[in-house]
């Protein structure tokens, strides 16, 4: 019998677990997640995109360096993981007034963008977290403009807590313990393909499209309608 899913926090927000993930080596899925909006949408010339759960802002800056005529926004609902992603942001002072970041806890929070609406929205590693997660789907769709790019990457479930063990001795093997705990917390709080399906149909983003790009990896694209 397959795994069910075994929920985790919402929020990395203890200083310890958020250090532990900034320090770790996410070069190569973070490098993948602009590589695939990259090849999903090649045009891409908007000037306004959104990043929810930007964690420490290694992916928000990512795409400001690859469409460097565009200002992106990281949002997140974690004040340690948003104290991490300033100092970064500090760090790259040729972009620092093309990269901001702001707080919003989906779901808890009142969305803190009015009426703004964005030519791409994207997010990496947030949709395990959620409890809720038609939040995550219903926030992207009020975020969006029309024909705006959206691209949401994150884990996929094992099947067993035995694959899950084994995946995190594959990709965090030298990671630190707390890493290590974190990431097998949120391998088995990940959804699978079918639950996140049923959550686009629900949240009417059943025209996106969902596959899978690694052994752990899914990812969902397209443009808004």
């Amino acid at each position: 019998m397959a795994m069910q899913r075994i929920p985790e926090e919402e929020l990395m927000n203890r200083p310890l677990n958020a250090k532990a993930y900034a320090k770790a080596d996410f070069s190569e899925p973070n490098s993948s997640f602009v590589a695939f909006f990259a090849e999903k949408f090649p045009a891409f010339s908007g000037r306004k995109i959104l990043d929810l759960g930007c964690g420490p802002a290694d992916i928000t800056i990512r795409f400001a360096k690859r469409y460097p005529q565009a200002s992106v926004l990281g949002l997140d609902g974690a004040g340690a993981m948003l104290a991490l992603a300033k100092k970064a942001i500090l760090q790259e002072s040729a972009m620092a007034n093309r990269v901001k970041v702001g707080k919003w806890h989906i779901g808890r929070e009142a969305c803190p963008l009015g009426t703004e609406l964005f030519d791409a929205v994207i997010s990496n590693s947030l949709l395990h977290h959620m409890r809720e997660p038609l939040d995550l789907w219903r926030a992207i769709r009020a975020c969006a403009a029309a024909g705006a790019a959206v691209l949401v990457m994150d884990l996929l479930r094992p099947l067993t807590r035995a694959d899950a063990a084994n995946i995190v001795a594959a990709y965090a093997g030298k990671e630190s313990e707390a890493l290590k705990k974190d990431f097998l917390n949120s391998l088995l709080a990940a959804y699978r393909l079918a639950e996140i399906e049923d959550q686009l149909v629900s949240a009417k983003l059943d025209f996106l499209h969902v596959e899978v790009v690694t052994d752990r990896h899914f990812i969902v694209s397209g443009s808004i309608a």
